[in-house]
């Protein structure tokens, strides 16, 4: 009777005689559980509530460390689980491989590109954390002097979501968390998303994940985006892109057109970086040969700035006269939040034609129709201009920092576009005592690759380079003091998805994947192997030959006219054929790097080994082949989302506690495994190689005939 009616009584002074008692923990600690703020404050997240009380038990193998005083346990009880439970934490794995699967969705589910995370069925909002053991708190013990670990936050902007990570000084990532964003495509070739709608994710994804962390650890903000161009007044709000109203047909993202939200042509504010519509002004601005085209190849992409500020000014002149800014999309972010509208170095000297040496060129833009932007020297476009990494303004303002659920005041650095801050986030690692061609070379001989959606081949030199056909050079464009070279092709990830989706044996393969319980992508490297026999899986393509330039070609043709081709069909419709047509499409994709790569090396570069990171690095046989095709070693790093390491790494510099983004990269880059090529498999790549470069020559010939009617 005496237990029954006081067992409550008992199990509090047990446990505070456990407390007391115990070697690790004294009657001063004990107390400072009771005020630490991180046990008692409320989840702002997705949970949402209140915890209570928690006692952790001392950690066995480390008595000062505490399992639970990692960041968000307690105040996030979800995150608090991961990190303790070896099966909880299994949970929430790394992002599921595309192609391992390269293209995204889980267990073979419809889901965004291959490369740009992919949704598993409905979008998938809220945090997808991973609590990393080593990224625990030091708690404050009476006999030696503690020092907190320091984080940085890192928000990436992708085609089709957007993501954010809570990185600590050591590169790891504590926290990662996703989020879908609306993309409408009201025509062929227009690619259109709402600012304001991309601002919520943001905002959304990060407070997932420094949901219960001590916000004095939280030393700094990076962005990095696409290279979007975003339009609003004077008064910063929207200005519309397009005089269509949104509509199912023309609704291109997980969702369907909402009707309620897409009322007014205002909210679609932005012209995506794949958008088309401009090809005619590109044309003529090509035409005019400027002396600032030498900085981008010769010859202008339709994916830059200036063809879609004169489309804007030709075909929708009441947006045009009350224009207020155009922002690239990653100076728009760090401009929500600070309030300062300066622009990046990155973003106005890659894709808007400003050299740091120079500025900006009045002729060129009184030459191709845009003179408006010159009268009011520039305010439009940027006329205050700061380097990657440098701290904007006076940090987070009050509104953002509510809106962000960061602390006010905290540094913000000038952003990066997306493809940039993944190469800041792998080219510089420590590669020492990895037997690389690269090891005891200086970092010109690396090529960082970013795909995802697209791909993006960054090449640094000490000097300029210029090659033909390949953007550049930018001088600290990425890395400060180093010319970058940027090659590119306009469709990767998406082709990848856009061959298999668009095949008649998809519903099979998403049957049997799904049957399976692998992606499609993870489905379909099996299904090589199976149907391989004795051969290596790359010869299984020897009639069948893909010319990959369904979107034109970016580099080293820059092409915009060009299309894509298939040699080698036959009547048979079954998952065999796709699984083929999906090998030729990977190996045309590496022939593309191997392309641009030679026009590199021609010029002056001096390439040894390839760092790849973004989506479609997860998927080995995609690895695999670039690493056979090119001839070259391939790194990939050990953090799965180096995009949004290279966010942090500015958000690190901004923060003061690097002293320069070169020794950010250093300690904050990982190395996580390397590929070798198969040297024997050379002969049948050159072969391939060799039949590559015929079909762009074959194509052009049939254009010339066809234009002889």
């Amino acid at each position: 009777m005496f237990f029954r009616s006081y067992w409550p009584v008992c199990f509090y002074v047990f446990i505070l005689l456990y407390c007391i008692c115990s070697s690790q923990w004294s009657p001063r600690g004990f107390l400072h559980r009771f005020s630490d703020p991180r046990y008692s404050q409320p989840c702002t997240g997705q949970q949402g509530w209140k915890t209570g009380f928690i006692i952790p038990l001392p950690n066995r193998a480390n008595p000062r460390l505490v399992p639970g005083s990692g960041p968000g346990e307690g105040r996030c009880p979800a995150r608090a689980a991961a990190a303790l439970s070896p099966r909880r934490r299994r949970r929430f794995p790394r992002p599921p491989l595309p192609g391992a699967g390269a293209a995204g969705p889980a267990r073979g589910k419809p889901g965004g590109f291959p490369g740009s995370g992919g949704f598993r069925g409905r979008p998938r909002r809220g945090v997808q954390a991973r609590a990393v053991p080593g990224a625990q708190v030091l708690l404050n013990m009476p006999s030696e002097k503690q020092t907190a670990v320091k984080y940085y936050v890192g928000v990436d902007v992708g085609s089709a979501s957007v993501r954010a990570a809570l990185v600590d000084s050591f590169g790891t990532v504590v926290a990662h968390a996703e989020q879908p964003i609306q993309v409408w495509e009201p025509q062929p070739d227009h690619y259109e998303q709402s600012s304001a709608d991309i601002w919520a994710a943001c905002c959304s994804v990060t407070k997932e994940v420094v949901c219960g962390v001590d916000a004095s650890q939280i030393r700094g903000l990076g962005f990095d985006a696409t290279c979007s161009l975003v339009v609003v007044d004077k008064q910063f709000q929207p200005l519309a892109v397009n005089s269509e109203d949104c509509t199912d047909r023309g609704f291109y993202s997980v969702y369907k057109c909402p009707s309620t939200l897409a009322k007014g042509q205002n909210r679609r504010n932005v012209i995506m970086w794949m958008d088309h519509r401009a090809a005619s002004q590109v044309r003529r601005i090509n035409a005019t040969q400027h002396r600032v085209l030498s900085y981008v190849g010769g010859a202008m992409s339709v994916e830059m700035q200036p063809p879609k500020l004169l489309w804007i000014k030709e075909n929708l002149p009441e947006s045009w006269e009350k224009v207020g800014y155009f922002f690239d999309l990653p100076d728009f972010l760090s401009w929500k939040a600070t309030g300062v509208t300066a622009r990046s170095l990155c973003t106005v000297v890659c894709k808007w034609t400003y050299t740091p040496d120079r500025g900006w060129d009045d002729s060129f833009w009184k030459m191709i129709g845009l003179e408006d932007l010159v009268k009011d020297k520039y305010e439009k476009i940027g006329n205050h201009v700061l380097s990657p990494g440098e701290a904007v303004g006076k940090g987070l303002t009050p509104d953002a920092a509510r809106d962000l659920g960061l602390p006010e005041g905290i540094a913000v650095a000038a952003s990066l576009i997306d493809a940039h801050a993944g190469g800041l986030g792998v080219i510089g690692a420590d590669v020492k005592g990895h037997n690389l061609p690269c090891e005891n070379q200086p970092i010109t001989s690396r090529v960082a690759m970013i795909c995802g959606t697209s791909s993006c081949h960054m090449g640094v030199s000490e000097t300029p380079i210029f090659v033909p056909g390949v953007w550049g050079p930018y001088f600290s464009a990425m890395v400060p003091g180093l010319w970058l070279n940027e090659g590119g092709q306009s469709a990767t990830g998406k082709l990848i998805d856009h061959v298999v989706r668009g095949h008649v044996a998809f519903p099979e393969l998403e049957a049997k994947a799904e049957a399976s319980a692998h992606s499609i992508y993870t489905y379909l490297n099996s299904h090589l192997d199976l149907i391989k026999k004795s051969l290596p899986v790359g010869f299984l393509t020897v009639d069948l030959h893909v010319w990959p330039d369904f979107h034109g070609n970016r580099s080293p043709l820059t092409d915009l006219t060009l299309k894509g081709m298939v040699v080698g069909l036959t009547l048979s419709r079954g998952l065999d054929e796709l699984a083929l047509i999906y090998l030729a499409t990977i190996q045309a994709i590496a022939l593309g790097t191997r392309h641009i790569l030679e026009a590199m090396q021609a010029a002056g570069h001096e390439i040894t080994t390839l760092f790849l990171c973004g989506g479609l690095s997860k998927n080995p046989l995609f690895v695999q082949m670039h690493a056979d095709i090119t001839g070259k070693p391939v790194v990939l790093s050990k953090e799965v989302e180096s995009v949004l390491v290279g966010a942090a790494i500015l958000g690190a510099c901004a923060s003061g506690d690097f002293a320069s983004i070169q020794e950010a990269m250093a300690k904050m880059g990982k190395i996580g495994k390397v590929v070798q090529p198969n040297h024997e498999h050379k002969r049948f790549y050159d072969k391939k190689y060799e039949v590559f470069l015929k079909l762009v020559e074959h194509q052009r010939e049939y254009r010339s005939i066809m234009n002889n009617l």
